[in-house]
């Protein structure tokens, strides 16, 4: 049963720790097979992806070859009937219009010494996304990966997918059709992310490799980091509910199930200053559960992760929050606004009581791929800037170098380093 907490007991404190401490990950040797994986694939190559190809997912890849063709691609994406494929176009529509509002502007100036300072931005060569294909497939995954990096204006993005059984999914191609992806591979795992990270025959390396995975695209993703750049390693999904007893409790435990039913290690939390309401909620996940195509998923992770937090006043909610730190936070209640205003740590906001977090999964337009497991503390969600770098730009002339130029030389002598000062010293009159 999920547990259950009310902030005027006295172990309160002691248990609302444990709960934000849990650990949900799936294997406690992840990360060592991850680095298995990539030191095979790093050795062998193709050969070693295809033979994990076969191992993983039941894919020959090397007959049906590890890239999937235009043909492929169009003829799968055809079998989508209409009315999905226009709710599609319309996800991509608005993915791609908020996130074109994130285009960061260049800037070069003269400062009060006569130095030319400046900055610009540019896209990255090369990125590889990774779209999940396990317990469920997401082309909304594909479209939140790839539509920011289309829009920064990055020249090659390279997909990998898994496809269990060498099954394409409909709607995972038409997606990548929708974002106008022509790279994309049959292939999945720490195998695809050791891939893309170095390179093998087949496929060539990229600069960043972006998109959630399982536990262990996840520690291959941090084992790759430096190699390439990485965004956030993402755990399993997560959702905090605040609401108070003016909701339906069909509508938030619905909420909760949004998420649980990713995931067996998916966590669902709740934060209500209504002892009554939580147990209404509770009653109506259990009815939800037991008619959820996904139940015993979403049974599991309600049981094994699920939380009711119960406050005497909604005031407290703000600190158990930042605490959390959840990639998602939904404000069903009176005034959001004001309270998010007290929200410094989440991934996302759902604000008010008719904005439910799987709105922001698929046609919002903010990114849904966020910081999980409390990352929210110190990262965001991915965005345009992912996809781009910012160089800094310095101009001196004879004069301003003068200017400023002897406080370098002064730094460099006390720091020891002899030929930093003379590069600078050695240009002035």
């Amino acid at each position: 049963m999920p547990v259950e907490l009310n902030d005027r007991d006295a172990d309160f404190t002691p248990r609302f720790n444990a709960l934000v401490q849990a650990k949900r990950d799936a294997e406690a040797d992840v990360g060592s097979i991850a680095a298995g994986i990539i030191a095979d694939v790093r050795k062998r190559g193709d050969a070693a992806l295809h033979e994990l190809n076969a191992k993983f997912d039941r894919v020959d890849s090397a007959k049906l070859g590890l890239a999937i063709s235009k043909t492929e691609m169009d003829a799968a994406a055809a079998q989508v009937d209409r009315a999905t494929m226009a709710a599609l176009e319309l996800a991509a529509e608005r993915i791609r219009a908020f996130h074109a509002r994130q285009q960061p502007s260049d800037d070069f100036f003269t400062d009060a010494e006569g130095v030319k300072l400046g900055h610009r931005w540019t896209p990255l060569d090369a990125v590889g996304l990774y779209v999940p294909g396990g317990k469920a497939a997401y082309p909304s995954s594909v479209l939140m990966n790839a539509l920011p990096a289309v829009v920064a204006g990055v020249q090659r993005i390279a997909v990998c997918v898994p496809t269990p059984g060498g099954e394409l999914n409909p709607l995972v191609m038409a997606a990548l059709k929708l974002a106008g992806i022509t790279e994309a591979y049959r292939l999945g795992g720490a195998q695809a992310v050791a891939a893309l990270a170095y390179g093998t025959e087949s496929i060539a390396p990229v600069d960043k490799i972006t998109g959630p995975g399982n536990a262990y695209v996840a520690a291959a993703k941090r084992q790759v980091f430096g190699q390439v750049g990485i965004d956030n390693p993402a755990g399993p999904s997560e959702i905090l509910v605040v609401a108070d007893a003016q909701n339906d409790p069909a509508w938030i435990a619905a909420d909760l199930l949004s998420q649980a039913e990713h995931d067996e290690v998916a966590q669902s939390v709740l934060i209500t200053d209504d002892a009554a309401f939580a147990a209404k909620v509770r009653e109506a996940v259990a009815a939800q559960l037991a008619r959820m195509p996904r139940g015993n998923i979403a049974a599991a992770s309600w049981a094994n992760f699920g939380a009711l937090i119960t406050v005497a006043d909604m005031t407290a909610a703000p600190a158990l929050i930042n605490r959390i730190a959840p990639e998602h936070l939904e404000l069903a209640i009176a005034r959001p606004h004001d309270f998010a205003k007290a929200v410094r740590h989440a991934g996302a906001i759902f604000l008010g009581r008719h904005t439910p977090e799987a709105i922001g999964d698929y046609v919002a337009g903010p990114n849904h791929v966020l910081p999980t497991a409390g990352a929210a503390r110190f990262a965001s969600g991915l965005n345009l800037l992912d996809f781009m770098k910012r160089t800094t730009l310095v101009e001196c002339d004879a004069a301003s170098l003068a200017r400023i130029g002897p406080a370098a030389a002064k730094l460099a002598e006390a720091e020891g380093l002899h030929a930093h000062g003379l590069s600078v010293t050695i240009r002035l009159p």
